[in-house]
């Protein structure tokens, strides 16, 4: 089933009297349980499309689908609650609420929601479980190294069970080793639990993790590698 859907979309900004183009006419179809990887150099347009796929910013030109819906035409509310349940992000700066624990930075989407503490706690502890935290739960982000804070990050990412996450250079502040092992976890759930997965990164040396794989440059897709599971 088509979960996202791209269609000659473009994105220009207005700096002064100048207008940059971003994303230059992308057209891209990811469907449910797919763990693609869009690579490329800085300032390609990577973080723009997973903005304008993550309901954070809309298309000059062009339709962006996320479920069938036409996203770009969603009001501020409609977007954020969409991002809440339908979506979420991971982000290489980690974005842990340095006061709370392991299992309260988890939980906070479900706060938001209005999840009954029973909910959060079952939904958490099989979260820290899944990636490997549980003896963790009570630690803040400053007790762990940098590896652990992305895992806490991908565990808040998919509390509120939604149909798609979305980590912007997830291993971007991580060694190499420490990178490897965090797209193990999410290579994990996406085998496991059928987590659909967009993520970016300019380092093609991860990029075995990928099922599928988008090559940008200067806003265009450049080649896709991999194949798109069929339809079902």
């Amino acid at each position: 089933m088509s979960l996202v859907h791209l269609a000659d979309v473009h994105k220009e900004y207005r700096l002064g009297a100048t207008s940059v183009h971003a994303v230059r006419g992308v057209s891209l179809e990811i469907r449910e349980g797919e763990l693609v990887s869009i690579v490329g150099p800085s300032g390609c347009g990577k973080t723009t499309i997973l903005n304008m796929i993550g309901c954070i910013d809309r298309p000059t030109r062009g339709t962006v689908r996320f479920d069938g819906q036409d996203v770009g035409h969603l009001s501020d509310s409609q977007a954020a609650q969409m991002r809440l349940r339908s979506i979420g992000f991971v982000f290489q700066s980690f974005n842990l609420v340095p006061v709370l624990s392991v299992r309260e930075n988890i939980a906070l989407p479900m706060v938001l929601a209005g999840a009954s503490k029973r909910e959060r706690r079952e939904t958490t502890d099989h979260l820290m479980d899944a990636v490997g935290l549980t003896e963790f739960a009570a630690h803040k982000p400053g007790e762990l190294s940098g590896g652990q804070r992305q895992r806490v990050a991908i565990a808040r990412a998919l509390v509120n069970s939604p149909r798609l996450v979305i980590a912007d250079e997830p291993t971007a502040n991580l060694d190499s080793e420490t990178g490897g092992d965090v797209l193990d976890v999410m290579r994990r759930l996406n085998r496991d639990e059928g987590v659909t997965f967009i993520f970016s990164t300019h380092d093609e040396k991860i990029l075995r993790y990928a099922g599928r794989i988008v090559k940008l440059r200067d806003g265009v897709v450049e080649g896709v590698d991999g194949e798109q599971p069929e339809c079902t």
